[in-house]
């Protein structure tokens, strides 16, 4: 049996015994339940022919004071006693209650449901009725049940949370070192790539394609860098975010099809932000290619970076098919996709590098249906040097 196959083998164990144990107390529960019910209707029982007896005795009869006693040892169950249909006593009743006929009806209309009355014939053709509910012991561990299955729900909860997050935190570590082996691997031909271009330049190539080469490969410099990050705290620089973006905008501009028309529009003044240039580009890049995927590679792609106020603001606007409303935050979710291919990671990777890097927020800001779709991540401005 390999180990998977045991550990899942042990999970479902844990789960019948922990079924078991708690079938077992709520099975202990109720039969306590039922016991102490049985031994409150035979206290009434006892009271009922003290009250007989009472009623039948003669002044001087000595057990007068028994009875008497046995009737006011009752201190815990509340009862009325009726008789004719009207009520003749009651004991153990709250004062509000006792004081007021009509609240007094109504609680003697509760008991009526609670349990069986006693009847009692002291005479031939006279009876008096005992009604009496449920004292407050029972009451309490009438919901000791319901509190012992919210406690077993609630650790529950907590231990699904539990074993959710450390597998998650499994996951994650092994997406970072499968990451970090991808930059590493990629390095390898890199720097060989690097060797060729330079003997290139050497041999007088045309600049014009050396040029072209010389940016891809700073590319790839820059995916391996990404990539490198992953799993660890990236360093945060004081950079110009205006510039920041237009140099990503500008790279994947040159590299789509006509049919898309971009767009941007910023302040001429420098905006300067804390962050790690290599990830916000690649926010940039995730949020262009999510629309251009949107659009199907035709319509108009724009950024618009608001600097008023002590946030800069980002909107990365796109004539697309656009998002439902009861969407807007699930695209953010890891997994989450609409297209056909995919592993709906852009969007989830974007708002970590916002959000946990960057002290930013990022959001879908507006959207209609076949009309387009306007994403928005906001970040707080460098006050020293505004």
């Amino acid at each position: 049996m390999q180990f998977s196959d045991k550990r899942t083998q042990t999970r479902w164990i844990i789960i019948i015994a922990s079924f078991f144990i708690v079938s077992l107390i709520l099975w202990n529960t109720y039969t306590f339940f039922q016991i102490f019910k049985s031994e409150e209707r035979l206290k009434m029982q006892v009271l009922a022919s003290a009250q007989k007896s009472f009623l039948k005795a003669d002044l001087e009869n000595d057990n007068v004071d028994l009875n008497l006693e046995i009737l006011q040892s009752n201190t815990t169950i509340p009862l009325i006693i009726t008789e004719n249909n009207a009520i003749i006593n009651d004991r153990n009743i709250d004062d509000n209650i006792a004081k007021d006929s009509v609240k007094l009806n109504a609680f003697w209309q509760q008991l009526k449901k609670e349990n069986e009355p006693i009847k009692i014939e002291y005479d031939k053709g006279k009876f008096q009725y005992i009604y009496y509910g449920n004292s407050s012991l029972i009451n309490k561990l009438k919901y000791y049940p319901i509190a012992l299955l919210l406690i077993i729900v609630l650790f529950a909860i907590v231990v699904y949370n539990f074993y959710r997050s450390t597998k998650m935190a499994t996951q994650n570590k092994l997406w970072a070192g499968m990451a970090k082996e991808t930059a590493h691997q990629i390095g390898t031909p890199l720097s060989s790539l690097i060797g060729w271009l330079e003997i290139m330049k050497a041999d007088n190539v045309d600049e014009t394609t050396i040029t072209e080469i010389e940016k891809d490969i700073n590319r790839l410099q820059t995916i391996t860098d990404r990539f490198s990050k992953i799993g660890s705290e990236p360093v945060l620089e004081s950079k110009d975010i205006i510039e920041e973006t237009r140099a990503s905008f500008d790279y994947l501009k040159s590299r789509f099809s006509k049919q898309v028309i971009f767009t941007f529009k910023a302040p001429k003044k420098s905006v300067f932000i804390d962050i790690n240039p290599a990830l916000h580009s690649w926010t940039i890049e995730n949020l262009m290619k999510n629309s251009i995927d949107a659009m199907k590679g035709k319509g108009n792609l724009k950024i618009v970076i608001d600097a008023e106020g002590n946030f800069v603001k980002i909107n990365v606007i796109d004539s697309g098919k656009g998002i439902p409303k009861n969407q807007f935050r699930q695209v953010f979710e890891p997994g989450f996709t609409t297209k056909k291919r995919g592993w709906g990671l852009g969007l989830s990777l974007t708002k970590r590098i916002v959000e946990e890097y960057h002290k930013g927020k990022v959001k879908v800001l507006n959207s209609e249906i076949g009309k387009g779709t306007t994403i928005q991540m906001s970040f707080k401005k460098d006050l020293k040097l505004k």
